[in-house]
């Protein structure tokens, strides 16, 4: 992947923002930063990231600038989701590509509180998904989820991830060592 017109040093950002009906995978950007700050609220979204719980709007902008920054630095791409006719975004998908070499990725994604019961996340999942497949190197998109969460299960699954199984005590959440369920989605 090499740096080409309105790419960046790190990672080539898309040349036009992935889109799907009114649904759009787009950087952040200042007028982001309410948004980050309701889903700073939410009980559980603070304890699996780098967004602190109840963040000031310093916090939150320093959120935005870390996400901007993770293709420039080859991590992969952190897309602030947009609905179309709001200036706001409404949630983030991420597609991290530290596994590459091994032609693996892995996504996360959160919708803030008052934009939640619309299928926004499972539209942007698979939309963050169809993205994926044209890095030619990628042939696997992981999900890792907490088995009790139902919501985040359904999403996935409506982007065509599977479940694998579940690793036993994979990750720590909240200062608590987690079960996590694998879910892949696999090239065709």
């Amino acid at each position: 992947m090499s740096a080409g017109p309105g790419r960046t040093a790190g990672l080539p950002w898309p040349e036009s923002a992935p889109t799907s009906g009114n649904i759009s995978l787009r950087r952040f950007n200042d007028c982001d930063i309410p948004m980050v700050m309701e889903l700073s609220t939410d009980d559980y979204v603070p304890k699996t990231g780098t967004l602190p719980a109840h963040a000031t709007e310093e916090q939150a902008r320093a959120w935005i600038d870390r996400q901007l920054s993770r293709a420039e630095h080859g991590k992969g791409f952190s897309f602030a989701i947009a609905v179309e006719g709001n200036p706001v975004a409404v949630g983030q998908v991420g597609l991290w590509l530290t596994g590459l070499a091994q032609g693996r990725a892995s996504v996360g994604y959160a919708i803030s509180p008052s934009a939640r019961g619309h299928g926004t996340a499972g539209r942007a999942l698979r939309l963050a998904v169809k993205f994926a497949w044209t890095i030619p190197e990628l042939h696997r998109i992981e999900a890792l989820i907490e088995p009790w969460n139902a919501a985040s299960i359904r999403t996935a699954e409506s982007a065509g991830f599977e479940r694998e199984g579940v690793l036993r005590s994979y990750r720590e959440i909240g200062g608590v060592r987690r079960d996590m369920a694998m879910f892949a989605v696999v090239r065709n």
